[in-house]
């Protein structure tokens, strides 16, 4: 189950050269993983709504060639590892199918009133692995 994520980039983030700044791939993860889970059905809201939340603790970042502003950005999104209580998603930062960077996260469920870990609830789990 792949999702594809399109990006909406602004002016601010890119330097001079018209290059995407390299702390903005860590913005463009953190929406295209919510995108991700939306269109899975368990979208950031609902996690959070049933006293959950999401913590990233590992992100990998590969790049290819540049992301220059106007350029078209859509990022694909895939699940990977789901564990006990974390979760891996991998991404493709694609410009007209061409692919400009490559990441990979990996993310723990907290309990927001215990402020420590959790089991992935069900239905994020299954919307993982259907």
């Amino acid at each position: 189950m792949t999702v594809q994520v399109p990006i909406r980039t602004h002016y601010y983030q890119f330097d001079q050269q018209g290059v995407a700044f390299n702390m903005w791939y860590m913005a463009f993860i953190e929406e295209a993983r919510n995108g991700f889970l939306a269109a899975q059905g368990y979208s950031l809201e609902t996690l959070l709504g049933a006293g959950f939340d999401i913590q990233v603790v590992h992100t990998r970042i590969d790049w290819t060639s540049a992301l220059r502003y106007g350029d078209p950005l859509v990022v694909e999104v895939m699940p990977g590892n789901v564990g006990t209580t974390s979760l891996g998603l991998d991404y493709r930062f694609l410009v007209a199918g061409e692919v400009r960077a490559t990441a990979a996260g990996v993310y723990v469920i907290v309990d927001a009133a215990l402020q420590g870990k959790a089991a992935l609830p069900d239905g994020l789990r299954a919307a993982l692995t259907a």
